[in-house]
């Protein structure tokens, strides 16, 4: 009898977890309001966008506890997608993972139907990557100051490669012609892949490049890098100086990704999915995989995201304006 009662109590007791463990789970997927959120790439699959918005879905998705999926809608550099977040209904289900290019710069350089610097909310900043002024190892110039010798010794002779116009790359060559009143030539291609291609067969003496994009390239001796333009030295290329330590302040530039939201969206579900983001990027794996891609994870709040992304516009209005960059 008395181990009949004991079976019943204990059966009792399972039941009751159960239950609670169900309810649990309910209320948990009650605290986010959709069963399902997209993060949108608005770039092609394999670039750092893409690469950086799938490192976020396992971490987000377990912690949640709701489906989260990459789609990638490209096109007119990054504005198709961008544009396609700005309009989207301010639940929270629809995130942008945008980047410097696609917020700040494009807004100078295309007639948008909507601007992103109103139209979009930060919520979290994912990744800063520095770049990088690499040359082919064919140039003779160890150094920044050997180059800038060296091209305003032989006017019109050097060019210098970009994945595209109005990019980060391109912007950072023509205030370099700018700063130092260079006569250099500007060749932009149809993404960073065959700019590299290019500057490490020689076609194309230079280029700037992201630090996650180049240091693959470096080990192999054909091309060489002369300067990072980060605020500190790059982790992943530590022997490399910084611009700024060399004695040219403007160029401390980054280029950063962040997660994005329609601007209406409610500051409850801002700072929840900030929280949630923050701790993905700082467990182990997207933690080493920033690390190897040479960025300082700063675990922002929104506020400061906000802060940051307000300082970057004029800069990116003024170098614009004063070089005359175009998107053709």
């Amino acid at each position: 009898m008395k181990l009949k009662e004991f079976s019943c109590g204990t059966s009792f007791k399972l039941f009751l977890s159960l239950f609670f463990l169900g309810l649990g789970n309910q209320i948990a997927y009650a605290q986010y309001p959709c069963p399902v959120i997209k993060i949108i790439s608005p770039y092609p699959p394999g670039g750092a966008s893409d690469i950086l918005a799938r490192m976020l879905v396992p971490g987000l998705t377990k912690q949640l506890n709701v489906n989260v999926i990459v789609e990638n809608k490209t096109g007119a550099s990054g504005n198709i997608g961008t544009e396609f977040v700005s309009n989207a209904a301010s639940d929270g289900c629809t995130l942008l993972l945008g980047n410097s290019t696609t917020v700040v710069i494009n807004r100078n350089l295309y007639k948008l139907r909507s601007d992103p610097v109103f139209s979009l909310r930060p919520v979290a900043e994912v990744a800063a990557v520095p770049m990088v002024l690499y040359v082919n190892s064919s140039v003779p110039a160890n150094s920044v100051a050997e180059l800038l010798a060296l091209i305003k010794k032989e006017p019109g002779k050097y060019s210098f490669a970009s994945p595209g116009s109005g990019s980060t790359h391109h912007l950072l060559g023509e205030l370099l012609k700018l700063e130092q009143k260079l006569d250099i030539t500007h060749i932009p291609y149809r993404g960073s892949g065959p700019a590299i291609a290019d500057v490490l067969a020689g076609q194309v003496p230079m280029a700037f490049e992201s630090t996650s994009a180049i240091a693959p390239h470096l080990s192999g001796g054909r091309v060489r890098a002369l300067a990072t333009t980060g605020p500190v030295r790059a982790k992943n290329l530590p022997d490399v100086p910084t611009m700024k330590e060399l004695g040219y302040p403007k160029f401390v530039v980054e280029n950063w990704y962040g997660v994005f939201v329609p601007a209406k969206t409610p500051t409850t579900l801002v700072n929840l999915l900030n929280k949630e983001i923050n701790k993905v990027l700082s467990s182990g794996d997207a933690a080493e995989s920033l690390s190897k891609m040479g960025s300082l994870n700063s675990e922002q709040t929104p506020e400061q995201f906000s802060a940051f992304i307000k300082k970057e516009i004029p800069y990116w209005e003024l170098l614009v304006k004063q070089s005359g960059a175009t998107a053709d």
